[in-house]
């Protein structure tokens, strides 16, 4: 797995943009009690149980905020860490330290909730053929650094974006039979105008819709907000001839009764729209105790 999410100056622009956008002009308050000199050290520790992502993410804080920060990472990002852990120290300038906290802080907890949440899911269909991946329900900006977070805890990326394939859905469908154009058909329009190297893939809610994109030539079949009974039927229906992806109203739950009826793959929107943050701190030392 790449170690870094982005290309280093990728990563240090977006960076940059965090910090400008929460110190625009300096920390009023650390600049009128602490001395300019004051060096420090912190420790950066989970406050629970996670998968950690985003150290990474820490290094490129404190490398743009301020070099004379040392950080000194015990983990690598995708390690499992218990509550409690120290997986970070920081030793420099308490301004820059101070500085730089919320902006790393943001970025450890969001992207350690992303692959916190896919590991456990990944957990639930581990005795399962069935990949788990992501979607393109991500803030906007961040979407590689989140699809790596899921990356990190054991999903699989893709449809990184709309330019890499043909993903005929709901809305599309709307239209096209308002024209008169069947999902058959929209199937084989897709296929006489997109070059070979782009897989078709079309988002169905019956199996009538199943028979008309596999007469379509589909790639894929999306099968959305099917309940567990009717996905089983359509894989049936189906037999191996496309691959079968399902999404919609998948929780920790019911995913692995999704995962049994034989799906090729399980999408899941919630692990980067809805992964609840983790607890993270930064704790600084006092200095007497340097």
């Amino acid at each position: 797995m790449a170690s870094t999410p982005l290309p280093p100056f990728e990563l240090e622009t977006l960076v940059a943009a965090a910090l400008k956008e929460d110190v625009p002009h300096g920390d009023v308050t650390t600049r009128a009690l602490l001395d300019p000199s004051l060096q420090a050290q912190a420790h950066v520790v989970a406050k629970q149980d996670l998968t950690l992502a985003g150290v990474v993410v820490l290094h490129a804080v404190y490398r743009v905020l301020d070099p004379a920060v040392t950080v000194t990472a015990a983990f690598q990002d995708g390690e499992p860490l218990e509550a409690g852990q120290t997986f970070a120290t920081l030793q420099g300038p308490a301004h820059s330290i101070l500085g730089g906290e919320r902006v790393a802080l943001n970025f450890l907890q969001r992207l350690s909730g992303i692959a916190t949440l896919t590991a456990r899911f990944k957990a639930e269909i581990r005795q399962y053929p069935a990949v788990l991946v992501d979607t393109r329900k991500t803030i906007p900006g961040l979407r590689r650094l989140e699809k790596w977070a899921v990356a990190l805890g054991g999903g699989t990326n893709h449809r990184m974006t709309l330019s890499d394939g043909v993903l005929i859905k709901d809305n599309h469908l709307v239209l096209l039979e308002a024209q008169g154009t069947t999902i058959r058909e929209a199937c084989r329009k897709a296929r006489e105008r997109v070059s070979r190297q782009f897989r078709i893939c079309v988002e169905v809610e019956n199996l009538k819709h199943v028979i008309e994109a596999l007469d379509g030539g589909a790639d894929v079949l999306l099968l959305d907000n099917m309940p567990p009974a009717l996905v089983r039927k359509a894989v049936d229906l189906i037999k191996g001839k496309t691959h079968v992806e399902v999404s919609g109203g998948i929780t920790l739950e019911n995913v692995c009764e999704y995962a049994a009826t034989g799906v090729d793959s399980i999408s899941i929107g919630a692990l980067t729209h809805s992964a609840p943050a983790v607890d993270v701190s930064l704790d600084v030392l006092p200095t007497s105790s340097q």
